[in-house]
């Protein structure tokens, strides 16, 4: 059993590939597996693979979090080569100079993603601004990440705490107790929350659902805090070193069964709500994350059993080109029906849905194959 801390978490790219998977083509292969066989076990499975309707929790609400955690948790190991070099320990002691390419390359990468985002929300239609949704899961991605390394970069643990949980409280405060026009203070709907009346004060263009917007300005600032989780986790993990590997995974499994409880007991005030991306739903999902996090870890990169894992794999180490490609810019449909309709077509007429969305993940992961051989990565 070798020290995985030292080298690259491959569990990282499995984790971002099982939270993808369902994004890209996993939630129209259960969907379809409910109706061709609907026993209680696969409609429960198809009714977690959609978005809670407001408060409330669904596994589909957690993967875009998870996303955002798992991004924060590879903070630590991106810059411990800058931190090497530099002959320093920790990333608040790197060099003036140092940190100013640091702030460049984030923000570079922060901007990129943001043009991604507006271009997944169909930018290059050119259907005129009004009709422009510039508001992106990509975009809170970069600018949630982008912030949380800031706060990395320039505040030691402590204040990184001070942080995560000033602006978790801050947001609750600030929604609970500022009053909305026409609505009041506290009012946590979709029209009257202070969330969506920032969207339509200051979002241009077209919001996602008309009222509100799920990746709207305001909710990406308790965002910000999924991501530092990540980078608590991370941080740990990779320099506490007076603690075993086993040690580390139970205190991090304890952590995420207080972070739930912590969200459950702030549901009662604050629901757990992932358009408006609440505090009781950062601490909730936060813990299932660690979760996730310590179960692949340990099977992935403590005991080393990955060969099964090899599809999550090529999903998670190109997930924001798969994500873009599922999103619309490649019909991925259109190539299966091609390559494997004229089979598809022989099979029973409830099944065929099944087989069909089971074709689509075939032709993106042999995409995904074709490019990993290459060594061809989306690197942003």
């Amino acid at each position: 059993m070798s020290n995985p801390t030292n080298g690259r978490l491959i569990s990282l790219d499995v984790l971002r590939g099982f939270v993808m998977f369902w994004i890209m083509s996993g939630e129209h292969i259960i969907h379809a597996l409910a109706k061709a066989a609907p026993i209680p076990v696969f409609i429960w499975m198809s009714s977690q693979l959609h978005h809670a309707e407001w408060n409330g929790i669904t596994f589909y609400d957690m993967i875009f979090p998870v996303f955002l955690f798992v991004a924060g948790v590879s903070m630590p190991f991106s810059f411990e080569k800058k931190m090497s070099l530099a002959g320093v320990k920790t990333p608040q002691e790197l060099p003036s100079n140092e940190k100013r390419k640091i702030y460049l390359s984030m923000l570079r990468r922060t901007c990129i993603l943001l043009v991604l985002g507006f271009i997944v929300n169909g930018l290059l239609r050119f259907d005129g601004l009004d009709q422009t949704r510039f508001a992106s899961v990509l975009g809170r991605i970069g600018l949630a990440w982008f912030f949380a390394g800031i706060i990395y970069l320039n505040f030691d643990f402590k204040k990184q705490l001070i942080w995560f949980f000033g602006i978790l409280i801050g947001y609750y405060i600030a929604m609970k107790w500022i009053p909305v026009p026409d609505f009041g203070a506290g009012v946590l709907t979709k029209e009257g929350s202070l969330e969506a009346y920032i969207d339509r004060l200051l979002l241009p263009g077209r919001l996602h659902s008309t009222v509100y917007d799920p990746e709207g300005i305001f909710s990406t600032l308790p965002a910000i805090s999924t991501a530092l989780l990540g980078v608590f986790i991370g941080t740990f993990l990779k320099e506490n070193h007076q603690f075993s590997i086993k040690v580390k995974l139970l205190l991090m499994a304890l952590t995420a069964v207080v972070l739930i409880i912590v969200g459950l007991l702030w549901d009662i005030d604050f629901p757990i709500n992932k358009h408006l991306w609440t505090s009781s739903f950062v601490c909730f999902v936060g813990g299932f994350s660690i979760l996730f996090f310590v179960f692949f870890y340990s099977i992935i990169d403590l005991f080393g059993f990955h060969k099964w894992a090899f599809p999550l794999i090529l999903i998670g180490s190109n997930s924001i080109l798969i994500y873009i490609a599922a999103e619309g810019s490649v019909d991925f449909k259109h190539t299966a029906d091609y390559v494997f309709g004229g089979l598809i077509q022989y099979t029973s007429i409830v099944w065929q849905p099944f087989f069909t969305a089971l074709s689509v993940t075939v032709v993106q992961l042999l995409l995904l194959y074709f490019l990993y051989k290459k060594k061809w990565f989306l690197k942003i």
